[in-house]
């Protein structure tokens, strides 16, 4: 029994040493990425759109987030300073009640900046699905990650896997006492993150028809993700072709279409009677030049 007991001892120190260094090596890799980070908004590079990763605004309690405070304005900073000149918030939208994207844009208009510069990513239910689908559906192969010092190591570890060209500026830390919850999770979640890489080769949840960032798209429907961006209404002339394929309406078209070329022919007509009128008035005034002054004002239109 002892033997035993003895041998199980020795197994569970061998997986504890094991996990402490997966932990570790997890740690110092994904720590490695910092190099692409920046603290001065001024030594940041420009990229056209920075992604900000999404939080709640608020904490179980009630109280305010800090991490969500911090983000949103390390995001207006960028743009303010012209580092950026959109920007990509992406997070969870799991219910009507609980949605980061939307939290974050409007703190970003509060902000100052113009609605029409932000783009929304409702389905960034992960880090590693915000980043791919920044790529994949937003189109953007290079950007700047807004988040904390050690939520962007993780981001652009993630993203320079799949090739993307990313670099993070650091969203100010919350204090110690307020964050440690969050720095434990994320010791775990560096580990994930390399199992999740490459051990079990997982993407993003969803995917999706492309969106340009820039570029004006069709108005959708409310209930439609993304309704929210920046659109354009559908030419009525699209609308008007697709919905006349009747006879009655052609015949509508056509009566319609003589009558203008009925008016554009009357007004040709009166154009060219015009021109005559005044043709003939100018050759009665050469005429009668010789004659009569009186005569040639007479005959003037």
């Amino acid at each position: 029994m002892k033997k035993f007991a003895k041998i199980l001892l020795a197994c569970l120190c061998l997986l504890l040493a094991s996990a402490i260094a997966l932990l570790g090596y997890s740690e110092w890799t994904v720590s490695d990425a910092r190099h692409y980070t920046y603290d001065d908004v001024n030594a940041v590079p420009y990229n056209r759109v920075a992604l900000v990763l999404g939080t709640s605004k608020y904490l179980i309690g009630g109280s305010p987030n800090h991490y969500f405070k911090y983000r949103i304005k390390a995001a207006a900073e960028l743009y303010n300073n012209g580092k950026v000149d959109y920007i990509l918030v992406s997070g969870d939208n799991a219910t009507v009640q609980y949605n980061e994207p939307r939290q974050m844009r409007r703190a970003l208009i509060q902000a100052g900046i113009p609605a029409s510069a932000i783009y929304s990513d409702y389905a960034g239910f992960r880090t590693l699905d915000s980043i791919v689908r920044a790529k994949e559906v937003f189109g953007q192969a290079q950007f700047t990650v807004v988040s904390q010092a050690f939520h962007n190591e993780r981001a652009i570890f993630i993203a320079r896997h799949f090739g993307i060209d990313a670099v993070g500026f650091n969203a100010l830390d919350p204090s110690a006492y307020q964050g440690i919850r969050t720095r434990v999770r994320e010791v775990f979640a560096r580990l994930m993150g390399l199992l999740d890489l490459y051990v079990l080769d997982k993407g993003p949840k969803f995917l999706g028809e492309p969106i340009v960032i820039g570029g004006p798209i069709p108005c959708q429907a409310l209930s439609t993700l993304g309704a929210s961006q920046p659109c354009l209404p559908i030419p009525a002339k699209t609308t008007a072709a697709k919905a006349a394929p009747s006879k009655p309406l052609d015949k509508a078209v056509g009566v319609a279409s003589a009558a203008v070329a009925t008016s554009a022919a009357t007004v040709t007509s009166s154009a060219a009677a015009t021109a005559t009128t005044e043709a003939s008035a100018v050759a009665a005034t050469d005429a009668d030049k010789a004659t009569s002054a009186a005569t040639a004002t007479h005959a003037a239109p």
